[in-house]
């Protein structure tokens, strides 16, 4: 199982929006596909037609009371899985305060399902708490869609970081691999300087040993496109919601971008020393 944090601290940049299509797109391609909301708010899970305040399972009952990842995911479509999130979820950090291991919690749940399902996706909630590090404690690789402007860019430096913090003491097969402009226009000026801007960043990175090294902007980029925003006010993917607009399109590229680059190989990660007992928070 391949398993994608889909990340970013600053929320309305699309990180939503990307892990319900992207897996959607993916589990219609035939693909077993997992999506696992940790953000308080719900928003995966009322994005896929769920209502939170009706859930009993989930992410909370895994996290704080070691229930099994495979009894708590529901079958939303065909061949997508969720592990939904409800309001309890706020409370799991100050719950997990004591326990010894916790930011590799979701890590030991989902490993034990791993043969079953070919991704799973993790919605992250929009900051750098132990939610968060959950998430990125049990993930291959990152995801982070961000929007083209400058502000966006503000706290993109302390995401990475916190990132490369992970690789060296928690899951040294950690790396940010790709990053998707979201609410792209590229006959502007701003989005495509920004673009090169990040592209220079990321380029200066190549051959360390950074947790980014490896880090891309995707080729297909999100444009612009009002039916992203209505579909989740109908608890519809977009595929469901309008096929045909370029909102479908773009997120059904990503998709197979995601899933070619699945099928090559990668560099071996060097080895360093696994803390899985280590509290960084």
């Amino acid at each position: 199982m391949r398993t994608i944090a889909v990340l970013n601290q600053k929320g309305g940049v699309g990180k939503t929006t990307t892990a319900v299509n992207t897996a959607a797109a993916l589990a219609a391609a035939g693909l077993k596909v997992a999506v696992i909301d940790l953000d308080p708010q719900a928003h995966l899970t009322i994005h896929l037609g769920l209502e939170p305040d009706t859930i009993e399972s989930g992410s909370y009952k895994v996290l704080t009371q070691s229930a099994e990842f495979e009894k708590e995911i529901m079958l939303v479509r065909p061949n997508l899985w969720i592990l939904p999130a409800n309001i309890n979820l706020v409370g799991a950090e100050s719950e997990l305060v004591s326990v010894v291991g916790r930011e590799t919690i979701l890590r030991e749940a989902i490993q034990k399902v791993g043969d079953k399902f070919d991704y799973s996706l993790i919605d992250c909630a929009p900051s750098l708490g132990l939610l968060t590090l959950n998430a990125l404690a049990a993930a291959d690789e990152i995801l982070i869609p961000l929007q083209p402007h400058f502000l966006a860019l503000q706290g993109f430096g302390k995401l990475l970081q916190t990132v490369d913090l992970v690789n060296k003491r928690i899951n040294p097969n950690l790396k940010v691999k790709g990053i998707l402009l979201c609410m792209f226009d590229s006959r502007a000026s701003l989005p495509n300087e920004v673009k090169a801007d990040i592209e220079q960043f990321l380029d200066s990175a190549r051959g360390t040993n950074c947790a980014w090294s490896q880090a891309r902007i995707l080729p297909v980029y999100i444009r612009r496109n009002i039916k992203l925003a209505e579909a989740p006010s109908y608890g519809k993917t977009i595929f469901e919601y309008e096929q045909n607009c370029h909102g479908a399109e773009d997120y059904k590229k990503v998709a197979e971008f995601i899933h070619t680059q699945s099928s090559q190989p990668s560099p071996q990660p060097d080895t360093q020393p696994s803390a899985t007992g280590q509290n960084l928070i």
